[in-house]
């Protein structure tokens, strides 16, 4: 029985081993697809990465959870300096190429108060936060706790309060003890990752059909680093801890809000999100399109584009 033991102990073993270096030869291929191509600022608590394009009124867009600034590169940030717009993506704190000094930073204010900090030490005054999903709760927590570094929030399939259970889209992240969710980031998270990848797009696009070029263009390689994972589940679980007092004070922003939304959206309840930010800011502007997902931003980028300028007409007034 021992020699059995120790047969099995050495399978497990190896196993573990390879899918180490599997992960790791991943990692570095996928960081040398997508190198850092903006700059880097020290803040408090970690250094962001951003990158920026045009001249005119801020636009800072905020990405959500297990995204990349590459979520906006891949259509937005054109347009919007096109438009006439300084237009800013921001890899959040912990996620794409940004840096975040430990587990605590992970909680919602804390982002906010690191993205407080970088437009403060940039001097990029009073910008419309773009916010799409988990990066809209970002937002929200930037204007409640610090009104003077926002202009308006022009939010996009955002998370306005806590969904009762995460999205089946984000079942192998939802990691509550830290410990397993470093060793699953550094063994098996990749391989298992790049096995229902399609699975997982079909149900963060849906019922849009994912964009072929999404894994590049879009930034979905950096997705399979070991740090990338960790942060995600990290992210997940600040959402338990801190959305509902989010939430609870969303009624204390002045500025100009809006909310754009596909109905058909998989990954939150459109009707439920909407609900939860028309009851405390009653003249919240809503614009909710059929037959479309929580990815707008990359599917129908013009049309959020357009509300993203509406926003600003009335946040730059």
């Amino acid at each position: 029985m021992a020699y059995l033991a120790a047969i099995i102990v050495g399978i497990l073993v190896a196993i573990v081993v390879l899918a180490w270096w599997f992960t790791q030869t991943v990692a570095k291929k996928a960081e040398a697809a997508l190198p850092p191509t903006g700059k880097f600022t020290d803040v408090p608590g970690g250094r962001l990465h951003w990158v920026e394009k045009g001249e005119g009124q801020p636009v800072v867009m905020i990405h959500g959870l297990a995204g990349s600034h590459y979520n906006f590169t891949y259509a937005m940030l054109d347009k919007l300096a096109e438009k006439g717009f300084r237009a800013i993506a921001l890899d959040r704190p912990g996620c794409g190429w940004s840096e975040r000094d430990g587990d605590e930073q992970a909680r919602i204010p804390n982002q906010a108060a690191m993205i407080a900090a970088w437009l403060e030490k940039e001097g990029i005054g009073k910008p419309l936060l773009v916010g799409h999903s988990l990066g809209g709760a970002v937002s929200l927590a930037l204007a409640v706790n610090h009104p003077d570094r926002v202009a308006g929030l022009a939010l996009i399939s955002a998370l306005v309060q806590a969904p009762e259970a995460p999205s089946d889209a984000f079942s192998g992240i939802n990691i509550a003890n830290p410990g397993i969710r470093n060793f699953v980031a550094h063994t098996i998270a990749t391989p298992m990752a790049i096995r229902t990848g399609e699975k997982t797009l079909s149900i963060v696009f849906g019922p849009d059909p994912a964009p072929a070029d999404f894994r590049t263009r879009g930034g979905g390689l950096l997705g399979l680093r070991p740090r990338a994972f960790y942060a995600a589940a990290t992210d997940l679980h600040a959402v338990e801890k801190d959305m509902d007092s989010v939430t609870a004070r969303i009624g204390e922003i002045s500025v100009p809000v809006g909310m754009f939304y596909g109905e058909d959206d998989l990954i939150l309840v459109a009707p439920e999100q909407i609900s939860a930010l028309t009851a405390r800011l009653p003249h919240a502007v809503i614009e909710a399109v059929p037959n479309h997902g929580h990815m707008p931003l990359i599917i129908i980028p013009d049309e959020v584009t357009g509300f993203v300028e509406r926003m600003a007409a009335k946040s730059f007034s």
